[in-house]
Order: structure tokens, then sequence, then C-alpha cells
């Protein structure tokens, strides 16, 4: 905490949201006990929400401040599908085995009794597979619409989680279509839920493109951000097609992350994914529903902070880059807006246009882009 505050410090108002949110996460926070312990003594629903608090601290505080109707179908989604992504992400499960698993997920999942022992590569992750039940018994409290939601998504991403563990991300088009898989769904089942919950909360047409794009651009911006962690998990999904138009081999940036070749690749990487901003700010701008609204805006927000420094900054290529803890308490804390919205994206694009001095590695690139970016910023009038 002391760390935090002192990354903020120039900042007071990061630092009071941060207290503020310190003193308001208490209602959120799950009980200090493990997770195992908790499952012995928790009914279903606090076990599926000390569950999400374990599993994605800043999610859960996010997730807490919807409608209650829409906080548990939110609640349900992220916990099956982090279940079916703890599936994918264990290693040491032969690939004749988590094939079958992940195409079949979605139907075990559906069904009353089904669990998964010894799987996950986070003790919390495998608890939460362990007591499977318990989220199966909240998933039949939703409304039909909402479990019709949450089944068909997780086939759908089962399906294409199977079909990426038999082959690499060699293409820009493999990338778009691995994050579509794993994010890219996600946005369309949350976009499902909000108009399960009221069909007026987002004026949207094409909003399952739309949507995709939101997905895209978090995910995107997660696994540039990770390099390092997956290169050494035994994991990467940055696509051949960009990373060899530069550098030979991948480990080549974390050898070498102050090299020319290695900072034109991280760069392009940052580029490939803010071609998906037009469509992000479109999908904020039909949001309707305040709290919604919010719970979408946020994670945007950080995902252009996150790319800002990013970009060009060789860090990325042996550690892990990280946005002020700051920001997301002040922006979960006091009330957003679309200008606000605007005005975030604008600083990041100004940022990285700052850093793009020329001689910088991709630099005419980056400059195509963000000129662009410009033009749909400006379009925009408050």
């Amino acid at each position: 905490m002391l760390l935090t505050l002192y990354k903020s410090a120039l900042r007071p108002i990061e630092i009071k949201a941060l207290l503020k949110l310190k003193i308001k996460g208490r209602a959120y926070a799950p009980p200090k006990e493990p997770l195992q312990e908790l499952a012995l003594r928790l009914d279903d629903r606090d076990f599926c929400y000390a569950a999400l608090g374990k599993v994605s601290r800043s999610f859960s505080a996010v997730i807490q401040q919807l409608p209650l109707e829409l906080k548990d179908a939110v609640c349900v989604f992220y916990l099956v599908l982090r279940a079916l992504d703890t599936v994918e992400d264990d290693m040491s499960i032969p690939l004749e085995q988590k094939l079958p698993l992940l195409i079949d997920f979605y139907k075990k999942s559906n069904t009353e009794g089904f669990s998964l022992s010894g799987i996950g590569d986070h003790d919390d992750y495998t608890v939460l597979l362990e007591n499977y039940p318990k989220v199966y018994r909240m998933l039949k409290t939703l409304s039909p619409e909402s479990q019709e939601t949450i089944i068909d998504i997780t086939k759908r991403m089962g399906k294409g989680m199977a079909d990426f563990a038999k082959r690499e991300v060699i293409t820009v088009e493999d990338f778009d279509f691995y994050c579509y898989y794993v994010a890219g769904l996600v946005g369309i089942g949350l976009t499902s839920l909000f108009v399960a919950y009221d069909p007026n909360s987002i004026d949207l047409e094409n909003k399952d493109e739309i949507a995709n794009s939101m997905g895209l651009f978090l995910q995107k911006t997660n696994i540039i951000r990770d390099y390092h962690e997956d290169l050494y998990s035994d994991r990467t999904f940055w696509p051949k097609e960009i990373w060899n138009e530069h550098v030979d081999t991948l480990d080549y940036l974390a050898k070498a992350p102050n090299d020319e070749k290695s900072l034109a690749t991280l760069n392009h990487m940052v580029v490939d994914a803010l071609r998906h901003i037009p469509d992000c700010l479109q999908y904020l701008g039909s949001v309707k529903d305040e709290k919604i609204f919010r719970f979408t805006a946020v994670p945007q927000i950080m995902a252009i902070a996150t790319l800002s420094k990013l970009y060009n900054n060789p860090k990325v290529l042996t550690g892990v880059v990280k946005v002020r803890k700051g920001l997301a308490a002040k922006l979960m804390i006091y009330s957003i807006t679309m200008r606000d919205v605007y005005k975030y994206f604008e600083k990041g694009i100004r940022q990285i246009d700052k850093k793009n001095e020329p001689g910088t590695p991709y630099s005419q690139e980056t400059a195509k882009i963000l000129e662009n970016l410009k033009k749909v910023l400006q379009a925009k009038s408050f």
C-alpha cells in the first residue's frame, strides 16, 4: 500500500481515491481465509463472490457495483470462463486430455455434480474447479436468457481454445481469431447479458462486431504487457507475422530489449492494438446505463493508459510494466462520463505521440495510425 501511495504521491486525487477505495473495498473484499476453507462454510452465492474476489480482486470490485440481477449473472459468467481458462492455461495436462475437456466444457459445466481436481497453476483456480458444483447451482438461479448466453459463449470459447491448443499464432488474422475466442466472446457475452437485463441499456447496431473489438483491445494490451511472463511459461501469443518481420526468434526481444529490432517489434504490436480504438469509442458512446458504462469504460481507459506506457519501453521485454493503481482507484470511485473517456484516450495517444520521435523504431507506421485516431477524437465534440 505504501509503494502504491508513493507512485501517486504527486496526484492528491489518486491518493484520496486509493484511501476511499480501501475503505469501500472492505465491503467487497473476500474473507481472509483460504478459499478451500471458505468452500466448507459458505453457501453457493457467498462462495462465488469469495472466489471472484480471490481470483480477480480488481474485476470483483467493478462487478460488485452493478445492479443485483446483472451482478450475479456477470459474476457467474466470469467464474465459468475463469474455470475454462484454468484448463487452457494448465500446461501439465496432456493434449489428448485437454482438447476434449475444452470442447465439452460447456456441457460438463452445465451438469450437476461436475468438478475437476488437481488442475490449475494457482491454488485458488484449483479450488474453484474442485468446488464447481457451487458455481453450477448459482448458474441455475439466473434467468433463462442469461444461462443460455453463458453456456453458448463457453461452448464457442472452448472450441476456439482447443483449436489454438493444436497450432501456433502465425498470422495477424490468427491473432485476431485467438483474441476473439478468449476475449472478444467475453465482450459479446457481456453485451448479451446487459441487453437481457435492460434492452435499452445499449443503443448500438452490429453489437457483436463492436463488442468483439472491446475484447480484442483489452486482450491485446494484456498479451503485450505479459510478453516476458508468457515467454517463460511456455505460452506465447505474439503473431509470427509481426515479430518475424523484425527478428528471427521471439525470445530475442528478452535477450536484447534495447535493440532497435526488439523495440520495432514491440511498437508494431502496440500499433496493431490501437486499430481497435474507434470501435471501442463507438461502443462506449452507445451505453445508456450509468453503472454499465462505468463497468465497460474503466477497463478501456486502463488499456489505453497501459499501451502508452508500453510503447517503446524496453522494460516490457524483461519484466512487468503496470499503470498506477491510483488511476484505477480514481476511475472506480469518482463518476466518469464519455467526455472523460475521450480525455483519457486523447492523453494516451498524446503520450505515445510524444514518445514517437523521429528515429523511433516503427515510427512512420505509428505516426499514421496516431493521425487517424486524432481525427476520430477531434470529430467528437462535447
